[in-house]
This record gives structure tokens, sequence and C-alpha cells, in this order.
């Protein structure tokens, strides 16, 4: 890797030590970028700078700076008149204070550099600083001058280097105000749990393997086109829509990340959906499910308790005759049946006849 070159000289002021270190940037960008050209023949377009008033083109020389006041006048503005501006950080990253790293606000991260020491004499005391840091488990929040102006930074350890975010200033970060929406709306514990296996079903990702898949489709395009080919057809990308049903949304998402990742197939339980069924109208009978359901339970509960109750008087008739018959062939004994005792005189009757 070719060495990296310093956008920044200075040294960073840590209480009454100084560190000597070299900005380069911790970032770069590898998005492509196009020139503007005359489609009839290819020409590039390029921009002249045109004094308004004269009417003529003019060098970088002849350029300065100004500030256009609110009724459209310009006020010059020289670099005599900056130099003279007291900017204590101009050559020095001034820390501040040192303060847990969740203090900061992600909104407010800007730029990244990384914070390189600048010859042996440094190496010392830029160790000392990373090794405060790393024990105090904290960030240290810091001033420093880039391009003309004062700016806010952040230093935290990276590996074995302290690397600087630039911060936005507070005031430079807008309230969210407008962008909720202003609607009340009611999250089911049901879709919450769906969300929830979506999350867990996504899990996390090692961001080395992430890339710009449209670079690299655009570097398709352009070596193709060099080449004198024709550019490689691209799927056609899914189109979005309006989401209807959020339950189907959530659980075919799920269902797809698992898909996705080579799990088995699981099942994602279809959960019930609330209650929709309008009212029926006034003098109408319900033909639903749910009004039938009690009635059918109602007329089997009362068969089967016709049947008990038949079986009841079937045994009880039975207990009943044998009770008569055991009756009538014994002697006279309290409890004995009316028709017992009519039987008996008869009975009499048939053996006093015999005996005559």
């Amino acid at each position: 890797m070719p060495p990296v070159r310093s956008i920044w000289n200075g040294a960073i002021s840590f209480g009454l030590v100084s560190i000597p270190i070299k900005l380069v940037n911790a970032t770069e960008s590898h998005s492509i970028s196009f020139r503007q050209i005359h489609t009839e023949d290819g020409g590039r377009i390029r921009y002249r700078k045109v004094c308004e008033l004269e009417d003529r083109e003019v060098s970088q020389a002849e350029i300065g700076k100004g500030y256009e006041d609110a009724d459209g006048s310009i006020i010059p503005i020289t670099d005599e008149d900056l130099a003279q501006l007291p900017l204590p950080t101009a050559r020095t990253i001034e820390i501040v204070a040192f303060v847990p790293a969740d203090r900061i606000d992600p909104l407010q991260m800007d730029a990244a550099y990384y914070l390189a020491a600048s010859g042996a004499p440094a190496a010392k005391p830029y160790t000392l600083l990373r090794e405060a840091l790393k024990r105090s488990n904290k960030v240290a929040i810091a001033k420093f001058a880039l391009r003309g102006r004062e700016r806010l930074g952040m230093l935290r350890v990276v590996g074995e280097a302290i690397a600087m975010h630039g911060l936005l200033w507070p005031d430079e970060v807008r309230a969210p105000e407008g962008v909720a929406p202003d609607t009340d709306v009611t999250v089911r514990d049901k879709e919450l749990d769906l969300a929830d296996a979506l999350m867990d079903t996504l899990g996390e990702v090692d961001l080395e393997d992430l890339h710009d898949e449209y670079r690299e489709a655009v570097e398709e395009v352009i070596a193709a086109k060099a080449a004198g080919e024709a550019p490689p057809e691209t799927p056609e990308p899914a189109k979005g829509g309006k989401v209807l049903d959020l339950m189907a949304a959530l659980e075919n998402s799920v269902r797809a990340a698992r898909e996705s990742r080579g799990e088995e197939q699981a099942e994602v339980r279809r959960l019930p959906p609330r209650e929709t069924t309008p009212k029926e109208p006034a003098g109408k009978k319900s033909t639903s499910t749910t009004g039938r359901t009690p009635a059918k339970k109602t007329a089997s509960t009362k068969k089967t308790a016709s049947k008990s109750a038949s079986a009841a008087k079937k045994t009880a008739g039975t207990s009943k005759t044998a009770g008569t018959s055991k009756t009538a062939g014994t002697s006279k004994t309290a409890g004995t049946s009316k028709t017992a005792q009519k039987k008996t005189p008869a009975k009499k009757t048939a053996s006093r006849k015999r005996s005559a």
C-alpha cells in the first residue's frame, strides 16, 4: 500500500504535553465519476470562470473571496483579514474534555482521519495518550482548525492508532421535528414478535462481506462498451407496493430470510387476524359459524340427556318389577306392593276349593 499523503501537520495539545502528528484521511471514495461531454461528438464540456461585469474569462490568480450580504452586495474578504483572526487551533488539536463514547450522537459524525506520530520524539507521548484512552474507556473531545475554519473532533483508539472523527457543532444538527408519523398507531405484541423473529433470522453480518454492487455493475458496463460489446443485461428490480397485510409481509420476510440462509424451512405459524366481521343488519338471521356452534352443542347435550333419562326410566322399571316379584313370593311384610297384596287372597280361595 503506497504511503498516504498527510493533509495537515501540527500537534495534539494534551495539557502541557505536546504530541507532533500528521493528519491523514482514514477513508477513500471508490465511486465512479463521470465527465460531461458533448453528445454529438464526445467532446469534453468545461467550465470557464468569467467575470460577469467585464464579461471575460479570468485566471486563478485574479480570483479572491467575497461574502454575499442579504441585499445581494458582495463584501470582499482577503486572506490577510482571516489571518488576523484569533485561531489558537490553527496548528493544534486541543483536547478540551474526555467523555464516554455513548455521549456522542452518531448524527454529529463527519469525516474520519488517522493521527500519525510525526517522528521518533512523538512515539512516547502518542503511546501514552493511546493507552490512557484505552484504560479510561472514554473518547477525547478536541477543537482543531482545517481549511480555514475551526472544527470539533472526537479522538478514539482504532487498533494501535488514534483516529479522529470530525464532529458537527451541536447547533448544526437539526431536531427531528415533523419527521415521525403524526398519527396514532397501535403496534400489537404479535407484530412485534414477528419483527423480533425477522431480526433474529437476519442476525449479524461481517461488514467485510458487503460490497457496492451498483459500482461493480457500472464497471461491467464500462468494460463492455470499451471492448465494443453490448452492455450486459441486468435483471429488473422488484417493484415495491403497498403493504396491505403487515402480518403476512412479516411472515413472508422471515420465511425468505431463512431460505436465503439455507436454513431448513421452519413453520411460520399464521397468527389469527383480528375480528373484522361487520355487524348483522337488524332482523336478519346470522349464518356465521360462530353463531351455530353453541346451538349444536345444546342440541347434542339435550339428546344425550334424553338418552340418559330413558335409560334411567328403563332401569327404574326393571328394578320395580324385580322388587314386586320378590315381595310376592314372601309372607306378609311391610313394604309389599299393592299388586302382591291383591293376588294373595285369590291364591287362598283356589286352595280352599281344592280341599273341598
